[in-house]
């Protein structure tokens, strides 16, 4: 066993830390060497999405105490900060297995450390978090969510006073911080509860004026108003504000899957919450078919990511992905920002790199100026911050599942989404047509774009170093040819240069660095590859693209590109 881990191990054995945690260290140092290796090989960092990882026992881990130390260094930095001011922070939770206890625990250090700190009265959306940081004037945030994860999974996500998870330099300047935290007996644990302020209705009742703000077509919406709807919230947060808003923006025809209404962070009804994953819908798909309705809609833990099933046209219900998702609900929102003569010249829209060529065509087609934003909404939240005053945010998204319309909220929200994308149904409805059809109209315009996600997983510490090398290894040897394709371009985020492989140019990147490569193929394909922020995994990210000649030609063009799709994963010995 290496000495250093065995040494953190037995910290955690004496001092102040309870005896059970104690009893249970001591456990895994006699019997189980290769746990307690993953549990204090490193201490848990910000990634794109904050802390995030299993809990127990250990640095490595989602407990107690270190959620307690994160919050003295994160308390720290923000005293450092803003001197001289009333230190105020929110903190909300989701429905998983100790976010209220996590939560607490938050509340109560940074009453320790003489903040005031507004603590929702039960569970509530990630979005809800963003907005209340602005509300209520404060400094930063806290959600207690590992948003779509496993269930043995917690997270904790920070938020900066615009209400946006942190960017650089405070995300590093944060795990400095924290790094000084070594000891528990470091940290402030019990202060002035009554410096720990109980917040809810009040918080929910402003967000949701705000949400019915943005609707585009009330009118439509009264003439659709009984379209069946079903929603499901797989135990999470959505639970009570997504019905909510598709109350008040006018649909009187909503149906929730009644066994997954239930806040429960066990998530016995799905495999996994993740509505990127077929099975999390199934159980709303199955209550469509029953139904008949027409939109099934399902929202992760945290009520930040909504992943959507819809009628073909041979009536049956197709899930479709987040660039499908993102295509309509950008080409519907702009179309009727348009339409109402809101287009002024100055607006844009905002989409990941990964996330797919479809949504820039789209925004250029309305002469709409767009921005390319590395992984993780707080770039785009960041873009929005950096125009104020100057430029007028539209709608921005990414390719797993988040979307955001409005300035209020500084990250993905689903319930917004859920409103927008039941507003799109309407219009469309209301135009003669079903959701499919206007995606198959938007292929035939602007081009059948297909993506592709494969996730490898590699666990615990040698996984780490492998994914590690995986990049090193593609940096050292690019792929010359993919899928029969010549590379042409090479994007390497982590040292900011563009590379013409044709011409040998090189343009610098004016993008954040970020351990991220794309390459570009000669049949305009795009291969994207990056080690995830907050997962034992790295991400491989795949676009292609055809031209769809008619809605009838659909299925054809759709074996070329999945024949392409499989092309390329296989040059890349993948499968």
């Amino acid at each position: 066993m290496d000495p250093i881990i065995l040494e953190k191990a037995q910290v955690w054995t004496s001092g102040n830390f309870d005896e059970e945690t104690k009893s249970r260290v001591k456990e895994m140092i006699k019997k189980n060497p290769s746990e307690l290796t993953d549990c204090f090989y490193r201490i848990l960092e910000f990634g794109t999405g904050g802390l995030r990882g299993l809990m127990g026992d250990g640095t490595n881990r989602m407990n107690k105490y270190t959620v307690g130390m994160t919050t003295q260094g994160l308390a720290n930095y923000v005293m450092q900060m803003f001197p001289g001011v009333r230190h105020k922070m929110a903190i909300a939770y989701d429905s998983r297995n100790n976010s209220r206890f996590f939560a607490q625990i938050t509340a109560e250090v940074l009453a320790a450390n003489g903040f005031t700190a507004y603590l929702f009265d039960d569970l509530r959306p990630t979005p809800e978090l963003s907005f209340a940081v602005r509300q209520l004037g404060c400094q930063s945030g806290v959600m207690i969510t590992a948003s779509h994860n496993p269930k043995e999974y917690n997270g904790y996500k920070a938020y900066w006073d615009d209400g946006a998870q942190f960017i650089a330099p405070h995300d590093v300047n944060v795990i400095k911080e924290v790094e000084k935290i070594s000891s528990i007996d470091q940290v402030k644990w019990q202060g002035n509860r009554d410096n720990i302020i109980s917040i809810g209705r009040k918080i929910d009742e402003a967000y949701l004026a705000r949400l019915k703000t943005l609707s585009l077509s009330p009118d439509v919406i009264r003439q659709q108003k009984d379209l069946k709807i079903v929603y499901t919230p797989l135990h999470g947060t959505g639970r009570i504000l997504v019905p909510e808003i598709l109350k008040r923006y006018g649909f009187e025809n909503i149906h929730p899957v009644p066994e997954q209404m239930i806040a429960d962070g066990n998530f016995p009804t799905v495999h996994s919450p993740n509505p990127e994953e077929h099975s999390a819908l199934d159980m709303g798909i199955k209550l469509a078919e029953k139904l008949n309705a027409d939109l099934v809609m399902a929202t992760d833990p945290d009520a930040d990511r909504v992943g959507i099933a819809v009628r073909d046209n041979n009536n049956r219900m197709i899930l479709l992905n987040g660039n499908q998702t993102a295509a309509l609900l950008f080409y519907y929102v702009i179309t009727k920002w348009k339409e109402n003569g809101k287009l002024t010249g100055k607006q844009f829209i905002v989409k990941t790199i990964v996330t797919s060529e479809l949504l820039k065509d789209i925004a250029v087609s309305f002469k709409l100026k767009y921005y390319d934003v590395l992984t993780g909404f707080k770039y785009i939240a960041d873009i929005i911050k950096r125009t104020e005053g100057k430029e007028e945010f539209i709608i921005g998204g990414e390719e797993s599942y988040g979307y955001l319309a409005g300035d209020f909220v500084r990250d993905k929200d689903a319930v917004i989404a859920c409103a927008l994308i039941a507003e799109t149904l309407a219009w469309t409805v209301s135009r003669g047509k079903s959701l499919y059809d206007l995606l198959l109209d938007i292929y035939v315009k602007y081009g059948f774009y297909k993506e592709s996600l494969l996730s490898i997983t590699r666990k615990g510490q040698s996984g780490a170093e492998e994914i590690k090398q995986m990049m090193i290894d593609y940096r050292a040897n690019p792929p010359k040819v993919i899928n029969g394709s010549k590379v042409v371009r090479i994007k390497d985020y982590k040292f900011q240069v563009e590379k013409d492989l044709c011409s040998g140019a090189q343009t610098a990147i004016q993008l954040p660095t970020s351990n991220v490569l794309q390459f570009f193929t000669e049949d305009g394909s795009v291969i994207s590859i990056r080690p995830s922020g907050t997962e034992p995994k790295i991400k491989f990210y795949f676009g292609v693209r055809e031209t769809l000649s008619s809605r009838s030609a659909y299925a054809e063009t759709e074996n070329k590109l999945n024949e392409k799709l499989r092309g390329i994963i296989n040059s890349l010995n993948l499968k």
